[in-house]
This record gives C-alpha cells, structure tokens and sequence, in this order.
C-alpha cells in the first residue's frame, strides 16, 4: 500500500500537472471506484477548476474554485493516478477519466484491486482550523504537516497503553506511518514493535517519531518504495528507495547495523521485520517470535 511518501510524491506531480485547469468530462468505468454516485462527479466536476492540491496521512484531495468542495482520493492498495496523454491506449484497470477543458493530459485512475476510491466531499474545518475533507476530519496531522505537534502525538502515544507499532498505524494518533516506514523508523531508533507505549520514555519516543521523519523524508527524494507496479507517480515512474531499506523485506539479510540476520514475524495479518540484537523484544517475548514461510 502506498505510504505517506508516495502519496506526496503524487500530491506534488498532480500539483504541477492540474492546477488552475479546468474539469470537461468525467468517465466512470467501475461504480466500485466512486463513493457515493458516479453521477454526482459526472454533475459537479465539469465545468469547476483546481485551485491546489492537498494531502493528510495517505489522503489527496483538489480543492475546486466553488471553495466549499474537492475532489478527494485514497489509493488503497493499488491505486494509481497518472497523467496521460488522451489517445493513450486505456491501461487494463482504468476505473476513472478525467479530461480537462484545455485538451491537454488528462487524469486517469487506475486501481487493479479495487481498493482506492474518488469522491467529491464538502470542506469542513478541522480541530487545527485547516479545512479539509469531511472523510478526513478523524485523520490526525502527518509530520510533514505543518500542523503536527511532536510533543502532543507523544503523549497521546504514550497513553495508549497498546504495542508501539500497533499505535504507529493509528492514523488518528500520527497519520500516513504505513507497515514499511513504521519497520524502519523502529530499526533506526533501536525499539522493538512490541514494546508497550506506556514503558516508553517520552525520549524514547521522540526519537522514534523523529527517526521515522527522517526515514520517510529520504524516502520522498527517493521518489518513494516500490517493490512491484503497483505504485508509481503520476508519469508512471517507479521510486527507487526499496535500495535503501535497513529491515523491510529483508529477512535472513544482515543487519547494516550489526550484522545479525533480520527476522520478520507475524503482526496484524502482515509481517514485521526487525534486527533481534538492535531491537530486544520485550521479556518474555523473545522465544515467541515465530518466523514465517
């Protein structure tokens, strides 16, 4: 699933490519594709011009010039939103069409799994006093967002008495920290998964949510992770930063830090990988941790 750096690697080519231009058509190929009515798009779009284009957590959304409403966006698992010129051959999952009124590259959605989604939402105005969508109210700052208070999330981490990574990929706590970048930020900051948030220093923490940052930012001028052609930027380019990864995906490897094997084990339906000498499981834990495959 595209991450917190991905997203914003698309955010910032869809700001480039449709800002300031104005929607002309919009072709529905999957209902599933369309919160709501695909006929509400095909009312409200044409016509109406974006003014920016915005993201929290693993959110996007296109502020029209109407101001009081946007086209929002969730990738899912898969989704894809690219540019493209419009005699284009249609890629084999385009859910979505969007042609703009200056004939120029047109906005397509692709989404192989179905999982992402458009919608067009009213703005409301969130606790920090920025408007966004209505789907998004719930959806805590990001730390690239200039709203986001570290010595808040940390407490509010710190209270919920769960597994740190469990509280990492909780997006009304901190969003946009996915399974991959939530792996390396503990890797970097030396704390197992499993630890439990309220024996977790506040220094401890501050380290961990400043190391996941500096991972994620490495990972945007990276132009991202890829490990397949599920995700790429809107002119169809892969990102390069799977290269970089110091403990996801990379069971059996050595660690770069100490040369102990990495071990992954289950966690949420997913896996975690980790070093088991940089990141002491918590007592008790260490001859539980089952390997998989």
């Amino acid at each position: 699933m595209p991450e917190l750096p991905e997203v914003e690697v698309v955010r910032g080519g869809l700001h480039r490519w449709t800002r300031h231009r104005t929607f002309a058509r919009v072709e529905v190929s999957s209902d599933r594709s369309v919160r709501r009515s695909h006929r509400r798009l095909d009312q409200i779009l044409p016509g109406r011009t974006i003014t920016s284009v915005e993201r929290r957590g693993k959110f996007l959304w296109m502020p029209l010039d109407a101001g009081d409403l946007a086209l929002v966006a969730h990738l899912g698992m898969s989704g894809q939103l690219v540019m493209q010129s419009p005699d284009a051959l249609a890629e084999r999952h385009l859910r979505v069409r969007l042609t703009f009124a200056d004939d120029g590259r047109e906005l397509r959605f692709v989404d192989q799994r179905t999982f992402g989604w458009l919608a067009v939402e009213e703005l409301v105005v969130d606790p920090q006093g920025r408007p966004v969508p209505a789907s998004v109210i719930h959806i805590a700052p990001d730390p690239f967002d200039d709203s986001f208070d570290m010595e808040d999330t940390i407490a509010r981490i710190r209270t919920r008495r769960t597994e740190v990574k469990r509280a990492l990929l909780d997006q009304t706590l901190v969003s946009g920290i996915g399974n991959i970048y939530a792996d390396e930020g503990l890797w970097a900051a030396g704390i197992h998964g499993r630890r439990r948030t309220e024996q977790l220093t506040a220094r401890s923490l501050r380290l961990l949510v400043t190391e996941i940052s500096a991972v994620m930012d490495s990972a945007l001028r990276q132009g991202g992770t890829s490990f397949d052609a599920l995700y790429v930027n809107v002119n169809g380019e892969s990102g390069y930063f799977e290269r970089w990864l110091n403990a996801y995906g990379r069971e059996g490897e050595p660690c770069s830090r100490c040369g102990t094997a990495i071990r992954r084990e289950h966690f949420m339906n997913r896996s975690s990988y980790f070093c088991p000498r940089c990141q002491r499981a918590p007592r008790g834990r260490s001859a539980a941790v089952r390997k998989t495959g």
